[in-house]
């Protein structure tokens, strides 16, 4: 196990009504005058943006609201957002709905005390010193945000969707009450589930040795979702289904399961300019990338892919031929994703072959020029992936 410095400041209000103690908690905190930020319709057709803004001004606190955040946000909604905060001096930002909503926040929380572009931190181009507080009202358990450090943003010149990470950006306060998932599309809680698999993977699949606890706690997570995933796409309204796998978004990418091993992050990488460019749901896209990606790697570490198929999977291990196995996993990682209706190839998601030398060329890279470090992918190993997505 590598060492680790970690912290998660964020305070959680979880269960029935947890979204009603908004205006108390942040009172209590001193906060005086709040950016709400929000997706087009739904929070506000559904009362939630009502009931928020009621214990706000019941607790004295003024708000500002800012509408019309879309799946893969995009940068033109946090330079909107900057400006409203400079303008009325707003002291806190509150995420309300999904994770593109909370990474919007977040992406103008920390561009406010910065006198430059917000984008230059997605760039890796100047680093966040200061951030306005940010807490979160979660309505979709996918993203994780309402506990991580992590901000992903499309900007619209170019298309290009790039991700920040830094402690400056954990939220606060985060308020979750699974209630407010039950009325999902079905699509989008299975999309959900699939990102939360993604984060854990993303993690699971490294080099670092000495980790079993980690390995465990994430394979015991990933079983869960799985599980949970099942009942609810059943029964929307299975409270208890509801409230683990609301609970499991949060573990899976608050880094708890990742302290400690160096992580991958090539899914993602590789599933970002999917969305940015065909404007596919981040957790279908990982549909289609992930178990392909964990095909094209198999062979870098046959044994960990093994433990995964016996340990989440319940495969059985067949000591003669561990590659079996471990490909008995992926498949089945694959056929779970379709039984919830994700896509698994690139026609599903409407991506084409033609623009695979386009997607390749935006992907980010780390500081070694590739991408991941579980095992590092050159442009060509990125090329391969995504026509195994074909």
């Amino acid at each position: 196990m590598d060492n680790f410095v970690f912290i998660s400041p964020t305070k959680f209000y979880f269960g029935k009504g947890a979204e009603l103690k908004v205006g108390e908690y942040l009172s209590s905190i001193g906060v005086k005058n709040v950016l709400i930020v929000s997706g087009k319709t739904s929070a506000e057709k559904s009362g939630l943006l009502g009931s928020i803004r009621e214990k706000l001004d019941g607790a004295g606190i003024k708000h500002h609201t800012l509408l019309g955040v879309v799946p893969n946000p995009r940068d033109d909604k946090v330079y909107e957002g900057i400006k409203i905060c400079r303008e009325n001096n707003v002291d806190f930002v509150l995420g309300v709905g999904g994770g593109s909503a909370i990474d919007t926040a977040k992406a103008i929380a920390a561009g406010v005390p910065y006198e430059g572009d917000f984008w230059d931190f997605y760039e890796d181009r100047a680093l966040v010193k200061k951030a306005l507080k940010i807490g979160t009202v979660i309505t979709l358990p996918a993203t994780g945000s309402e506990g991580s450090r992590s901000s992903v943003i499309t900007k619209i010149d170019g298309m290009v969707k790039r991700g920040l990470n830094t402690d400056f950006i954990r939220p606060v306060v985060s308020f979750m009450n699974p209630e407010l998932t039950f009325s999902l599309p079905p699509y989008q809680t299975a999309a959900g589930i699939t990102d939360m698999l993604a984060h854990i993977m993303e993690r699971y699949l490294s080099n670092t040795r000495g980790v079993d606890l980690t390995d465990r706690m994430c394979e015991a997570v990933m079983k869960s979702i799985i599980s949970e995933g099942k009942k609810v796409m059943e029964n929307p309204t299975d409270y208890d289904a509801r409230a683990n796998l609301f609970w499991a978004g949060t573990i899976a990418h608050n880094d708890v399961l990742g302290i400690g091993r160096v992580q991958d992050w090539a899914s993602h990488q590789i599933e970002h300019e999917l969305s940015a460019l065909y404007d596919v749901a981040h957790g279908a896209g990982l549909a289609v990338v992930m178990p392909n990606f964990m095909r094209y790697t198999l062979d870098h570490d046959v044994s960990r892919y093994a433990q995964f198929a016996v340990r989440v999977f319940d495969c059985d291990p067949d000591f003669q031929d561990l590659r079996k196995t471990a490909l008995e996993g992926i498949d089945r990682l694959s056929q779970f994703l379709k039984s919830i209706g994700m896509p698994l190839t690139f026609a599903e998601i409407g991506a084409k072959e033609d623009d695979i030398p386009l997607l390749v060329s935006k992907v980010r890279r780390n500081n070694q020029d590739s991408v991941g470090y579980f095992m590092p992918l050159s442009s060509a190993d990125v090329e391969a992936v995504y026509r195994l997505c074909l």
